[in-house]
């Protein structure tokens, strides 16, 4: 692990960004917000979409000549086996039906708050990550921006659609963190095997889901097969790939900037793609979020150099 960052580290960076942070916009193409007739339902989304890569995966952990650990070594298992299950296959599942209603920018924007929700979980899992006054205050602005992103509508309109729908994003979000929590106890697998074990975990687990698809009702349009396929392809596949390129030249740390990035690059393309445009409290919130973030980590920064 280098602690000088590259060109080529800041690309592949970058290119980890846009791939996760296009994953909000290729769903709400898979799901055909407002024409869902013309899409696929999330059970049928996520399935695909999960075996699609978990097809691309093996191939490149074959290629690449890793070997995969015995059964007996039970615990690379069962860390392959919740990162598939509760880090990949529920919050992809809970956000793709979210995202039925809720805008892909506004979706993304919920990722950001990813850090907060490790920081809380890492000071029961970890000795030498526990909760300091700077990062509880950190953690407090962050979890206020939460509050101030679900809106001030939500409390009139609470059990409303779109308040389940927000709420469905932010379960998706402690989803994630619970991903970042698992990955750190996988530390001796190996990067593609690893990546290409709890994607195929989670798409296993996500068949049962097809029994529930009418497909003879089904009449999806072009753009939604493309919204699958992309899905699958790039913010799946092809960011799993870039991913642990990343963890092994640089560090968690650095890869937990993309919840700085990802909601920006999301935002333009939802502008772009959708003229998705954003409320003031959605703006808002993603600054007290980004700073609660910044407080907490710059927390772990001054206790490592203390």
């Amino acid at each position: 692990m280098q602690d000088h960052k590259t060109l080529s580290d800041w690309v592949l960076f970058g290119g980890l960004s846009t791939l996760w942070a296009v994953a909000y916009a290729f769903t709400r193409l898979a799901v055909s917000q407002g024409q869902p007739e013309l899409g696929f339902p999330p059970q049928f989304i996520i399935s695909a979409r999960l075996t699609i890569a978990a097809l691309i995966l093996l191939a490149v952990a074959a290629f690449s000549r890793q070997k995969w650990p015995p059964f007996s070594e039970w615990k690379s298992w069962l860390a392959m086996s919740v990162m598939g299950i509760v880090g990949t296959a529920f919050p992809f599942f809970v956000i793709t039906t979210a995202q039925k209603t809720v805008d892909s920018s506004l979706a993304a924007l919920y990722v950001a708050a990813s850090p907060l929700f490790v920081a809380v979980m890492a000071h029961f899992f970890f000795r030498d990550d526990k909760v300091t006054p700077r990062k509880a205050l950190g953690v407090a602005v962050g979890f206020a921006g939460v509050a101030v992103l679900f809106g001030p509508e939500a409390i009139q309109a609470f059990g409303s659609a779109s308040v389940a729908a927000q709420a469905l994003c932010l379960l998706g979000t402690i989803f994630y963190a619970i991903s970042n929590i698992t990955a750190r106890y996988a530390k001796d697998i190996p990067p593609f095997v690893f990546a290409a074990g709890f994607v195929t975990i989670g798409a296993i687990t996500t068949w049962p889901l097809l029994f529930t698809v009418d497909f003879e009702s089904l009449a999806p349009s072009n753009i939604a097969i493309a919204g699958v396929v992309g899905l699958a392809i790039g913010p799946t596949a092809m960011a799993s790939i870039v991913y642990m390129i990343l963890i092994k030249r640089t560090s968690a740390t650095f890869l937990s900037l993309t919840g700085y990035t990802i909601p920006v690059i999301s935002a333009v393309i939802g502008y772009l793609a959708f003229k998705e445009v954003q409320t003031w409290n959605a703006l808002l919130a993603f600054a007290m979020i980004l700073s609660g973030v910044w407080l907490a980590q710059r927390s772990n920064k001054l206790a490592a150099t203390g």
